[in-house]
């Protein structure tokens, strides 16, 4: 089974996240920030993965402390839930449009972190959620997990739906990527294996 339960304590935030990979998409979200909450409901949704968040941060400061922290626990709950790797399809993309915003994200779990990510954000905040925090979040959870993420927006004007389609677009490039493929023996590098 490749599920795990994550806890991280610091005198700033409190975070335990379980994440199942070969779930149904069942999520329990609670962050204290509204439209993460949202977001991540929709990473759990698209990727099929079970995914509980019990999140609580010092958000009478701002979200950058719950949101990025949790963005670490959760790259720590997916690099320990693949385990081994072995067997993993390893890339994964999607392209998905969200109303008039179209985003295309690509995924390599090849266990050295980068991140390239387009905020075209036109808004310091959706709801209670600082948009800067977008590219904090996938770096946290890409640095944690050992991801290769590219992020690009290929159009769109509405600052919600063009988050909202960064993380279904993140999930589903997940979900391909993490998928276990039968033909693959072991791990499916040249090297024998998927860290730095």
């Amino acid at each position: 089974m490749r599920t795990t339960t994550i806890q991280r304590e610091t005198a700033e935030t409190s975070i335990k996240i379980s994440l199942n990979i070969d779930g149904e998409g069942k999520t329990t979200i609670e962050t204290g920030v509204g439209f993460f909450d949202h977001m991540l409901t929709h990473i759990g949704k698209h990727s099929l993965c079970d995914l509980t968040v019990e999140a609580k941060g010092d958000i009478h400061i701002d979200c950058h402390h719950t949101v990025e922290d949790t963005g670490i626990v959760l790259g720590q709950a997916f690099k320990e839930a693949l385990g081994t790797k072995e067997g993993i399809t390893r890339y994964g993309h999607a392209i998905v449009p969200m109303e008039e915003a179209l985003i295309l994200c690509a995924v390599d779990i090849s266990g050295r972190p980068y991140v390239e990510i387009d905020t075209p954000f036109t808004q310091d905040r959706v709801g209670d959620f600082d948009t800067e925090m977008t590219e904090e979040f996938f770096r946290a959870v890409c640095i944690h997990a050992g991801l290769n993420l590219h992020i690009q927006v290929l159009r769109g004007k509405n600052n919600h739906h063009i988050i909202e389609g960064m993380c279904k677009a993140f999930a589903k490039a997940m979900m391909d990527a993490m998928r276990l493929n039968p033909r693959v023996k072991g791990v499916p590098s040249t090297k024998g294996m998927l860290e730095v």
